[in-house]
């Protein structure tokens, strides 16, 4: 059974940079081919995919929060964690670390990664940006 935790401070201050931490148990974050993604809910609002680490360590993000999000992971400690700059109130949400497997799929002349649905969340970590 693959468990998720998140942690991390609870309250940030404005213009600080998040730092949260997702730590994966059953299940190593290198295996081919899962991706480990970081999403948010806000207050009143739906969930908002945040970013990515796949099983080789590459990175993607959504590109509205592209200039202050990064992740990064710790192989050793079967770790990822996401960092977030320049945090504002709006940022206060519940921030939540999935895992997102992917079918591995040929075509044409290349291949892509097939999406089958996040299948484990962690509980969530409650974010509030507040002087």
């Amino acid at each position: 059974q693959v468990q998720l935790q998140e942690s991390g401070p609870g309250l940030v201050k404005p213009s600080q940079t998040l730092s949260l931490t997702c730590t994966v148990s059953g299940g190593s974050i290198t295996t081919n081919y899962y991706y480990w993604s970081w999403i948010r809910q806000p207050p009143g609002k739906g969930l908002e995919w945040i970013g990515s680490i796949d099983y080789s360590g590459s990175t993607d993000y959504n590109p509205s929060l592209k200039s202050r999000a990064s992740i990064s992971r710790d192989t050793s400690k079967n770790q990822f964690t996401l960092q977030l700059s320049s945090m504002t109130p709006e940022d206060t949400a519940r921030y939540y670390c999935a895992r997102d497997p992917r079918d591995f799929r040929p075509y044409s002349s290349s291949y892509y990664y097939a999406p089958r649905g996040y299948d484990y969340w962690g509980q969530g970590t409650q974010v509030t940006v507040s002087s």
